[in-house]
């Protein structure tokens, strides 16, 4: 395993020590030892079935780590390894892309990000709203340059504003840092670069970002370390410049391939 990456002097946004997930009996991930600061912005990246997804439920508190008399595994989200699902929404933002599916066509976009609140795939009757929490939506919606799309059904959204309307549901709470699953999966390669740009932007104005890909050309430019997965284990981490070469890419995907920098955006080609 490759391992660049000094002591980060920042607390901790992320902390995971000898961190397992069995699922039937198999490994999916395995002994994960990784530290993020409140104050990093990183890619993580990894082919299909590296681990990635399982890293993203563990955050989404949707499985825990294995524990047996063998494995004592730490977790820690921001110092705690117990949390308020709600206090945490308020220092951490989940965006995963599998959202846009398990919302009714018919849900108007401000109630997608209302529902942000309430961790929810609507608003309810039980849910009680106030003028003040009406008006952050307002205000992520227009942070994502969706605002005038409040009153919209999402049946009726492109791909790009569903995607902006997830991540304002994000940003509801005002979280400190956002976690992004393949936030740019089906775009085009415009809207990816207007994507990256908005995210840079985003970094600038003070948000950290954990960003989950399997393509490097979607990581921003001021995203400075990448993490590799591969087989449920770190893989290498380090400064993005000497991660995202061609021989480690190549490595990880146990495929010749090319990795091409184009004024910070990188590509991959095959060479098989």
């Amino acid at each position: 395993m490759y391992s660049e990456v000094g002591e980060v002097d920042s607390e901790r946004a992320l902390e995971l020590k000898r961190v397992s997930v069995v699922r039937d009996g198999n490994p999916i991930l395995s002994d994960v030892d990784l530290s993020i600061g409140d104050d990093e912005n990183v890619a993580i990246i990894g082919p299909n079935g590296s681990g990635k997804t399982t890293l993203m439920k563990l955050l989404r508190a949707e499985i825990l780590p294995y524990y047996d008399e063998n494995n004592v595994a730490t977790m820690r989200i921001f110092g705690k390894e117990q949390w308020d699902i709600f206090d945490l929404r308020s220092k951490m933002g989940i965006v995963s892309m599998d959202l846009q599916s398990r919302f009714s066509d018919d849900t108007e976009v401000s109630e997608v990000i209302m529902s942000g609140y309430f961790g929810s795939l609507d608003v309810f009757r039980n849910h009680e709203t106030s003028e003040d929490m009406r008006g952050k939506v307002r205000n992520a919606a227009m942070k994502m340059g969706i605002d005038d799309l409040l009153g919209r059904k999402i049946g009726e959204l492109s791909l790009g504003e569903m995607r902006r309307t997830l991540i304002a549901r994000a940003m509801i709470t005002e979280p400190r840092m956002l976690v992004l699953d393949e936030p740019m999966t089906g775009l085009d390669i415009v809207m990816k670069d207007r994507f990256r740009k908005m995210f840079d932007i985003m970094m600038g104005s003070g948000m950290r970002l954990i960003m989950i890909t399997h393509e490097l050309e979607d990581i921003p430019l001021s995203v400075r370390r990448v993490v590799m997965i591969k087989d449920g284990r770190i893989f290498a981490d380090g400064p993005k410049e000497k991660i995202l070469t061609s021989k480690k890419v190549s490595e990880l995907y146990d495929y010749p391939i090319s990795v091409n920098n184009d004024n910070g955006v990188y590509h991959m080609v095959t060479r098989g």
